[in-house]
């Protein structure tokens, strides 16, 4: 291959380390209508009165909407970004007149200057009645204290088992074999529960928002969201339009990693725009990220593991409690990925069950985040492995080599797919080598007391949705030769800008600047389901390519009638269509294109795949522990991923290398808490702790390439897969380094001197 599975530099790259505007603010116009959204300051309230006429006397004030302005009867809707009909509840109005967490929307403010409105909003009396809370998401189902009482809340897929008069978001359950008889049988039994807190995206840039209303009359959105397709029926769904009525679009993203699935901040602005005819502006101060955004779910998981004294997993048993929060986005799909994504890898068991249950609580709503519950699930499964290989005192890389699937195998948990394409146990074997693992001690003190200390952790993903997500491309052949490839995915900083026209040039047999990349925008690119559940590379990747080979036929069908010979007589060689020692060029058949043709050469392509082929990741953390202090240190941390067929090298190990650091950072440093009146404590990157460059020791990555037939070249995902060995790597080496289980995240310096017993309750603390 000439293109791809090559490093080529991302498309964007020097308009963003030079500093051109290219995000929503620094393409929209500044002298717009500001918007801000008053929060409550409490967890579970209605809002008996309010009064907002001393505040629109402020100079500049145009308008404030309050639930008055909402029919509190009419039907909700869902900020989720998933293909329709979403598996998440419609419990959303635009401003409910019933606020469910300390930071929910209790008015939209609108004047002509952000600091008007600032001052404004000082100035909005608000009486609550405030009610009871449920902040214990261990005692959320079955409360007598219902998050939505409402009678219009409403689940569109039976499926997924909701039940609002029982703060139950979704329930499922799945199996194969007798658990309990296979567990009764075992030889050891690995029973625990693990704890993994919500975490926050923390991208760059924070959530904002545009909008206008264009010449035709329509609502115009300039968003930074990776959903542009899903977000125009979220606008249309939550204001009660027409979709025909709203045109969305995409700028450069500052990061996203799933937070953007979810449209946090586009219906406040559409609707101040709609109602008004004027444009807006809403962008997210990082305390709003914080407190009022989607982070990754909270969730308990209760793990039995049994085994024979040899070795073989016999029996694994999952159950997962998962803490949506105030409202339902994402929360049937995450839980999902706890169990489907972790018990696979270990097929050869004899039994399996795994039982979820979603619940509402009055705290911020979670959403989708890098990992999507395998990330929790990786966690509690992993760290069970690990207890379990030093029970029967097997090492753990022997232990997971015994058991792990194979390519070619059936993958228990994972909806009856067969293993297509799987290098996991090439991985596991490259990992050992690179880190040492069969050569170092597990465990050494150093000579100033630290210790080093070893622990390794497995994982897999998924490749899109199977049988849900949609990719497409349209692919044009332009003046000189050169092509267009519009696309609806979402390049958050992933680089699929490039990635993509990599495989448009390397079918396309033309330079990869010869590729113009265009999107995402609901007007004029095909419909795509968007940049989340690692679908781009895999599932838009296969729309590309179908698409350039169909637009390559389509050349030579031109080339040929221009030589006047039959297409089975011609070639293709990216420059020009030859037929012996004829040949016309690519700008020749561009041009004719142009002149007397009734055969366009343009295609538009759409892919779906009933198969998500896994990527897999084998890990080691290599760490330094102070016994004296808790204080734990990533000294290396070895990483080996297979991911079909990297289609840009380059990128693939920036995508490993900063999964990986956001999984150190959840290892290690961030949560989110609240105290005891359901308040979000840490509200700014000061009290949320996310790691730097410095932080997190040497990243050493690697590759073992398979190939998937069904994916582009052989490609599948990588996005999401590189986040999840962290932590329980670390919690291993950890256990190594001074004798003590970790059970839950992040692994604090008090849980390393201490152990569980002394966690504080951080309801207990803060005001």
């Amino acid at each position: 291959m000439k293109v791809v599975n090559h490093a080529f530099r991302k498309k964007d790259a020097m308009q963003l380390v030079t500093g051109k505007p290219v995000y929503v603010d620094d393409i929209t116009p500044k002298d717009c209508l500001a918007v801000k959204l008053l929060r409550s300051p409490h967890a579970n309230a209605v809002v008996e009165e309010i009064q907002t006429e001393a505040a629109m006397k402020v100079p500049g004030m145009v308008r404030i909407f309050t639930w008055k302005d909402v029919d509190q009867n009419a039907k909700r809707y869902t900020q989720a970004g998933q293909t329709y009909p979403e598996f998440s509840p419609y419990d959303r109005l635009l401003i409910d007149r019933h606020v469910r967490f300390a930071g929910d929307v209790v008015a939209v403010l609108a004047g002509e200057t952000l600091e008007a409105v600032e001052k404004a909003m000082r100035l909005v009396k608000v009486k609550y009645q405030v009610l009871p809370a449920v902040l214990d998401y261990r005692k959320a189902k079955d409360n007598p204290v219902l998050v939505h009482p409402e009678e219009n809340w409403e689940a569109l897929v039976a499926a997924a088992n909701a039940d609002n008069k029982r703060n139950l978001c979704a329930h499922d359950e799945c199996g194969e074999g007798d658990v309990e008889k296979v567990l009764a049988d075992c030889d050891v039994v690995i029973d625990r529960v693990y704890h993994t807190p919500a975490s926050q995206q923390a991208m760059m840039e924070t959530f904002r928002t545009y909008c206008d209303i264009d010449e035709y009359g329509r609502l115009n959105i300039i968003s930074s969201t990776q959903i542009v397709f899903h977000v125009r029926r979220i606008v249309a769904n939550a204001l009660h339009i027409p979709k025909s009525k709203i045109h969305v679009r995409k700028p450069r993203i500052g990061g996203g990693f799933g937070a953007k699935q979810t449209a946090v901040s586009e219906v406040y602005p559409a609707m101040v725009t709609w109602m008004l005819k004027r444009p807006s502006k809403l962008i997210f101060t990082r305390e709003e990220s914080q407190i009022a955004s989607s982070p990754r779910h909270e969730m308990e998981l209760h793990v039995r593991l049994g085994a024979s004294k040899d070795g073989r997993i016999r029996a694994i048993d999952l159950y997962t409690l998962s803490n949506t929060g105030a409202y339902g986005e994402h929360g049937p799909t995450t839980v999902g990925l706890s169990g489907h994504k972790t018990i696979p890898l270990y097929g050869k068991a004899e039994a399996f069950r795994f039982v979820n249950d979603v619940v509402y609580t009055n705290v911020m709503s979670a959403g989708a985040y890098r990992g999507y519950g395998a990330t929790q699930g990786c966690f509690a499964v992993e760290s069970a492995v690990n207890e379990l290989a030093d029970r029967l005192g097997i090492d753990p890389f022997e232990l997971r080599v015994k058991n792990i699937i194979h390519q070619g195998d059936v993958m228990p948990a994972y909806y009856g797919e067969t293993a297509t394409s799987c290098a996991l146990d090439r991985c596991v074997e490259h990992v050992r080598r690179i880190s040492g693992w069969d050569v170092k001690p597990h465990r050494e003190v150093l000579p100033d007391g630290r210790i080093r200390s070893m622990g390794c952790a497995i994982t897999m993903q998924g490749s899109g949705i199977s049988g849900v997500d949609v990719g497409s491309a349209s692919l044009k052949l332009n003046d000189d030769g050169f092509y267009i490839l519009r696309i609806a995915a979402a390049d958050m900083g992933t680089g699929c800008d490039t990635t993509l026209a990599q495989v448009a040039a390397e079918v396309l047999e033309c330079p990869l600047d010869k590729v113009v990349t265009s999107g995402a925008d609901t007007d004029t690119s095909p419909y795509d389901s968007g940049s989340y559940a690692s679908s781009t590379a895999y599932v838009t990747g296969k729309a590309v390519e179908k698409c350039a080979l169909e637009l390559r036929s389509r050349i030579v069908r031109m080339g040929a009638e221009m030589l006047g010979v039959s297409e089975e007589n011609c070639d293709f060689d990216g420059t020009c269509v030859r037929c012996r020692e004829q040949a016309v060029s690519m700008t020749d058949i561009a041009t004719r294109s142009m002149c007397n043709n009734t055969n366009a050469v343009e295609v538009t392509v759409s892919n779906t795949s009933p198969t998500s082929p896994p990527p897999f990741m084998a890990s080691v953390a290599e760490l330094i522990t102070d016994p004296e202090t808790g204080e734990v240190r990533t000294e290396n941390f070895y990483g080996v991923v297979d991911c079909g067929t990297p289609l840009n090298p380059a990128l693939a190990r920036v995508q490993t290398e900063g999964g990986v650091l956001q999984g150190i950072g959840m290892a290690l440093t961030e949560r989110v808490d609240y105290n005891r009146r359901g308040r979000m404590m840490q509200d700014s990157l000061m009290q949320y702790r996310i790691p730097t460059r410095n932080d997190i020791g040497h990243l050493n990555i690697e590759f073992e390439s398979s190939y998937e037939g069904s994916g582009p070249f052989g490609a599948k995902s990588i996005g999401e897969v590189v986040i999840n060995t962290p932590g329980p790597s670390i919690a291993e080496a950890v256990y190594q380094a001074v004798g003590r289980r970790i059970f839950s995240l992040p692994v604090t310096p008090e849980k390393v001197l201490f152990g569980e017993d002394y966690t504080v309750d951080q309801r207990e603390i803060g005001l």
